[in-house]
């Protein structure tokens, strides 16, 4: 069935009044996009954008360059609509949910925030696991679920972003670990570090591998370092693949949390759309493994899903040139066989 529908989706591209290939990456886009929604005639429907939210312990030594409270204060700003995930999903159309998985601090009910705080942040990995297996599984299931709901309430595009405070670090581990590339070109600036403070930072992670032994299970890695934001999109990405709805992968802790979803479930990768490459150093490195290419580069090195949301036109492009644009015969217009 799927060579038949590539075939198909192919012929149809082909026919379209314009020279073979020229719509370079798009074409490659919209056949991704037909293959996973299973029709020649694809069509998004309600994109929605989640972003998750929780402290980090390794924080607390020194690997960041901005204060903890910062992840309260940015769930705050989401609230308030003054964020740039705001500002971009408000121009591109994407509904929009904030997930409290783990921020320090408690929030008002609120409409558009979801309370699924499984701790007051993470433990520091530099002194003992971030989190339990069982609050791993929590974080894995709830975010599961989540995509799971959206997709049943119509939506067909999913994303997901991130905000906390020293993920940059759990991300830097966790795909050092998965991927075996040297633990310095994983380890970037993060929120803005100078070359001294990146130093620190990857002296104080390696210091935290050598405490553990490093030939860990995906799970056991997920929950000895990541966040608990990390471990919900992970889930998440999984979530939207079980029933069949494409995500776009945001930046560099959203790619880490892939990287942990794909050892889990190798079948997400038809349903992944990489939004862009992010400035962070190891993204760029992470893309080539995973052997991706992102639709954006734009420096962007922000996080909370805003490269997803700038990219949704792109993917909007890819369907509508194959739904709507017209082919030779129907133009009536001579192709080069003629």
């Amino acid at each position: 069935m799927s060579e038949l529908l590539r075939e198909e989706l192919q012929q149809k591209i082909n026919s379209k009044t314009k020279p073979l290939g020229a719509l370079g990456r798009l074409e490659e886009l919209a056949i991704q996009i037909g293959l996973a929604l299973k029709t020649s005639e694809p069509k998004i429907k309600r994109p929605s954008l989640i972003v998750f939210a929780a402290d980090h312990g390794i924080a607390k030594e020194g690997v960041s360059a901005y204060p903890q409270e910062v992840t309260y204060q940015m769930v705050l700003n989401f609230l308030k609509g003054g964020a740039a995930i705001n500002v971009f999903c408000q121009q591109n159309q994407w509904d929009l949910e904030i997930v409290d998985a783990g921020v320090i601090g408690q929030f008002e009910p609120q409409k558009h925030l979801i309370d699924a705080k499984i701790a007051h942040g993470t433990k520091s990995f530099l002194k003992e696991p971030a989190m339990t297996n069982s609050d791993c599984e929590k974080a894995l299931d709830f975010g599961r679920i989540l995509a799971q709901n959206k997709v049943r309430e119509g939506s067909n595009m999913l994303a997901f972003g991130e905000m906390g405070i020293g993920n940059t670090s759990s991300a830097s581990v966790l795909m050092h670990l998965m991927t075996d590339i040297p633990l310095d070109q994983c380890v970037g600036r993060g929120t803005g570090l100078d070359e001294q403070g990146r130093l620190i930072k990857l002296q104080t992670l390696q210091k935290a591998l050598d405490l553990y032994d490093q030939n860990m299970k995906t799970k056991e890695a997920l929950a000895t370092y990541g966040g608990f934001e990390i471990a919900m999109i992970c889930g998440a990405f999984m979530g939207a693949a079980e029933s069949g709805a494409l995500f776009l992968v945001d930046g560099f802790i959203a790619s880490s949390a892939y990287l942990m979803a794909l050892q889990l479930d190798p079948q997400i990768s038809q349903y992944a759309i990489f939004s862009h490459q992010s400035n962070e150093q190891g993204h760029k490195k992470l893309l080539d493994y995973l052997q991706v290419k992102p639709l954006l580069d734009l420096d962007l090195r922000l996080g909370e899903g805003t490269g997803c949301a700038l990219a949704l036109p792109i993917v909007h492009s890819a369907v509508n040139f194959l739904n709507q644009m017209a082919s030779f015969e129907s133009a009536g217009v001579s192709n080069k066989e003629d």
